[in-house]
């Protein structure tokens, strides 16, 4: 007999907090050599292509406004990142990286790289791949059913306080 709907629900949810707390555990082991914490380097990653408003980045990483602006102030503070003018918005300032911030995010990149492929080779590079479609279906599939379209449904300062992870 197939599980029942809840059930499955309850398994993928404590499976889900479950490799939440392995993915930070091995963010904070990578990320201490370069002088960052798991949090600093998922703020810095969230903007190494484009700078972003705090509450865009927010919604990116699935957590509050506030955490987002604690971590980027002392992201600025340490010279690691900066805030610049936004052309869209008089008040909302973006957030981008300083070259000391990409410096210490490339300091990290090498065992990052080590850890992806030897994860590939333990899961197989086709169950790695299913594994991200299946995350980004679930992701989809609860943003739909919070009708959120991904925005955290709070009006724009993110989702409930949650950890953050790289």
């Amino acid at each position: 007999m197939p599980d029942a709907p809840s059930d499955l629900l309850s398994r993928t949810a404590l499976g889900v907090f479950g490799l939440n707390g392995r993915f930070l555990a091995i963010s904070e082991e990578l990320a201490r050599p370069a002088g960052l914490t798991a949090a600093w380097w998922q703020v810095l990653g969230a903007v190494l292509q484009e700078p972003l408003p705090v509450a865009g980045i927010a919604r990116v990483m699935g957590i509050t406004r506030q955490s987002v602006q604690r971590i980027a102030d002392l992201l600025a503070a340490k010279g690691l990142a900066e805030y610049v003018p936004n052309p869209a918005h008089r008040r909302a300032k973006l957030l981008r990286p300083t070259q000391e911030g990409r410096a210490a995010v490339a300091r990290i990149t090498p065992a990052h790289g080590v850890l992806a492929t030897r994860l590939a080779e333990e899961l197989g590079e086709t169950a790695f791949a299913e594994t991200v479609e299946v995350l980004d279906r679930l992701t989809k599939a609860l943003d739909a059913l919070q009708g959120t379209g991904g925005d955290g449904g709070d009006g724009g300062d993110g989702a409930a306080d949650a950890p953050e992870s790289a």
